[in-house]
């Protein structure tokens, strides 16, 4: 009986890793996308200046860069993950449907199977939350010794 116990709760501590693992990797990705946005302007301003539909939300073209790092970082930690992936959301939509379903699943150049995959993680940490090794859990914690 303690052996059974033993492996079901090695497998909950092992996919809780891989939920975390998946976490830190989409806030790592958010965060060098933003870098990449604020490097290289041009990345970005071309998506808004070739759709007539975003022509009047050229502001978002610096708000996005600013909220992937934001966003990103602050998944990685775990801190306010589901209101960050909730940001994040729309923007991957757009993504998708501005940027990449344009191109086509073909591409040389495209992103659509990665950006469905990100929307995907995004969606799953709006409903989970950040996991057990994060800083809202940590918070949580402290909040209950108090």
């Amino acid at each position: 009986m303690v052996i059974h116990e033993n492996i079901n709760l090695l497998k909950r501590k092992n996919k809780l890793t891989w939920f975390v693992v998946f976490r830190i990797l989409l806030g790592l990705g958010l965060f060098l996308k933003g870098i990449d946005y604020i490097r290289n302007k041009s990345l970005i301003r071309k998506v808004f200046t070739d759709s007539t539909a975003l022509q009047d939300y050229f502001w978002l073209q610096t708000l996005i860069p600013w909220l992937n790092l934001l966003c990103g970082v602050f998944i990685i930690i775990g801190l306010f993950t589901r209101l960050a992936a909730i940001i994040q959301i729309p923007i991957l939509v757009g993504a998708i449907v501005f940027v990449n379903a344009r191109k086509g699943l073909f591409a040389g150049d495209s992103e659509l199977v990665l950006s469905i995959a990100i929307l995907f993680l995004l969606m799953v940490f709006a409903i989970k939350g950040s996991g057990p090794a994060s800083w809202d859990k940590w918070i949580k914690k402290e909040d209950n010794n108090v």
